[in-house]
């Protein structure tokens, strides 16, 4: 397996991601939400991988992330576990199994940790999400927060747009990040706010921050692996996407291909075929392929 060269090949845990920022190493999250992306992004090196809702726009079609039930993401967090060796994985609480309160937020994370494998969860808010944050932790349940875009919040905000823009916002979410640390939080996922209040949030927490659309000066950084891919299917691309291949034209040329060899009549060719035995044949008067005779006597 190949690991990143400036990672080590050990497994990634909870304190040990705690560690990384007074080591001032840049932390690789990634998403997943099979087995198969799951070996590859693992192997690759990705110290953190994410069982993100997101799941619900790039895997089942949904428009936000809001439809994704509990069932959901066991289902594909079991998954993502069997592919998962050394990378800390970490799984979505989706929309609605902590906003009843504590009580039923831990047992919706037990699920994801006892049923799914999830080693934390991660859960959306800031001061409104200190109860239960600090209830799971109590519970042995290591949490990763969230703050600024909070994409389960969509009904509430209309559309997904830069927060923390004023500088009451600012504070508030400075605020907020010192609160979910308080309350026990390993660290805290920053999405789409302006890198100056990134940096300032970076600065105050003893925990890394995790950015996405939140500038350079994070102490970690995480993409939707459908996005970095050319996966994805949405009509518009976020700013803060940075496309590393384009993986979605490949797999369309490859199946174009295998379209007009089939329809040619190019596949499967005689090596990807399989003969009767010669005794076989004989027995049932069948002659045997011309290529087959060729090969027996060469």
């Amino acid at each position: 397996m190949v690991y990143l060269k400036q990672q080590r090949p050990e497994k990634v845990t909870v304190p040990a991601v705690r560690q990384s920022k007074e080591r001032g190493e840049k932390l690789v999250c990634l998403t997943a939400y099979d087995y198969p992306t799951a070996r590859i992004v693992d192997g690759a090196g990705t110290d953190i991988i994410l069982v993100g809702d997101s799941l619900g726009n790039v895997v089942l079609g949904y428009d936000s992330t809001v439809p994704v039930t509990l069932e959901e993401m066991l289902h594909h967090t079991r998954a993502v576990r069997r592919g998962v060796e050394r990378a800390l994985l970490v799984a979505d609480m989706p929309y609605g199994t902590y906003h009843t309160g504590p009580d039923d937020a831990v047992r919706a994370a037990l699920r994801l940790v006892k049923e799914g494998g999830a080693e934390a969860v991660k859960l959306e808010g800031g001061r409104n999400r200190v109860e239960t944050v600090r209830r799971l932790v109590a519970a042995e349940i290591p949490v990763m927060g969230h703050v600024g875009l909070t994409p389960q919040s969509l009904n509430k905000l209309g559309s997904y747009r830069l927060q923390a823009k004023t500088a009451d916002a600012a504070r508030a979410l400075v605020e907020d990040a010192l609160l979910l640390e308080e309350a026990g939080a390993f660290a805290v996922v920053l999405e789409v706010v302006p890198r100056e209040i990134a940096r300032e949030v970076t600065a105050a927490l003893r925990v890394p921050t995790i950015g996405i659309g939140a500038g350079p000066d994070c102490d970690a950084q995480i993409l939707v692996t459908h996005d970095l891919l050319g996966l994805s299917f949405s009509k518009t691309s976020p700013r803060f996407v940075r496309q590393y291949a384009n993986v979605r034209d490949a797999i369309n040329e490859a199946i174009q291909t295998y379209a007009e060899d089939v329809r040619t009549g190019a596949f499967p060719s005689d090596d990807e075929s399989y003969p009767l035995p010669a005794d076989a044949a004989a027995e049932l008067g069948l002659k045997r392929d011309a290529g087959e005779e060729e090969k027996k006597t060469s």
